[in-house]
């Protein structure tokens, strides 16, 4: 009986439902589409500001306090790592530099998921929580330090 296979102890491999692999279309999409939209803007000198040239305000937390926001050079960051400047994306915000990393890499993942239906490992969803947090983690370092220097 060596030779037989046994069913119960055939795993099969679980498939993604219509509307997660509609979700996971839908946010390769939308990150394919934030990172054309840097790629077709010019990283502001400043290193923020960006985002204006969007018809969006500047950051709110400038005007009243005079401070940079953690988020201040987000736009910016992405439109240099757009161009490949890596040293220049992290310069005006390390955590948006690495959350760029995180788009290029989730659109082909994400598109490959969706396409074929599989369901992500645990370790890739640990990987993605762990990532995501680390740039939550390092973009307030980021800002405290910069805080600290002003």
């Amino acid at each position: 009986m060596s030779g037989i296979s046994d069913s119960r102890n055939v795993r099969v491999a679980a498939r993604l439902g219509v509307v997660s692999r509609l979700g996971l279309a839908a946010l390769s999409m939308v990150l394919a589409g934030l990172l054309w939209t840097a790629s077709q803007l010019t990283p502001s000198g400043a290193g923020l500001g960006t985002h204006q040239q969007l018809g969006l305000p500047p950051c709110s937390t400038r005007i009243l306090f005079d401070l940079r926001c953690p988020a201040c050079g987000m736009t910016t960051s992405w439109a240099h790592l757009m161009r490949g400047q890596v040293v220049q994306a992290a310069t005006a915000n390390v955590g948006g530099c690495l959350l760029g990393f995180m788009a290029l890499a989730t659109v082909p993942a994400a598109a490959w998921m969706a396409a074929r239906g599989d369901r992500p490992g645990t370790r890739t969803v640990m990987g993605v929580a762990i990532g995501l947090l680390a740039t939550l983690a390092v973009t307030l370092v980021d800002w405290a330090l910069r805080l600290a220097a002003r």
